[in-house]
């Protein structure tokens, strides 16, 4: 897998945990303790992203 499919797929996956937290916002018995795991990995995505385009733009 090249590293701009691999970022691709990173970002197609940040962008699915946000319409899934979107989602159960919207819902009244929302678990938050469930929505905050979601922002959590989301937020791990967008930093592995990130780094990903830092390093492959010094190489």
């Amino acid at each position: 897998m090249s590293m701009q499919s691999h970022i691709a797929e990173l970002e197609r996956r940040h962008a699915a945990l946000e319409r899934q937290i979107e989602d159960a916002l919207l819902h009244p018995s929302v678990d938050s303790l469930q929505v905050a795991d979601m922002k959590r990995r989301k937020l791990r995505l967008k930093d592995e992203i990130q780094k990903l385009r830092e390093d492959d733009t010094f190489h």
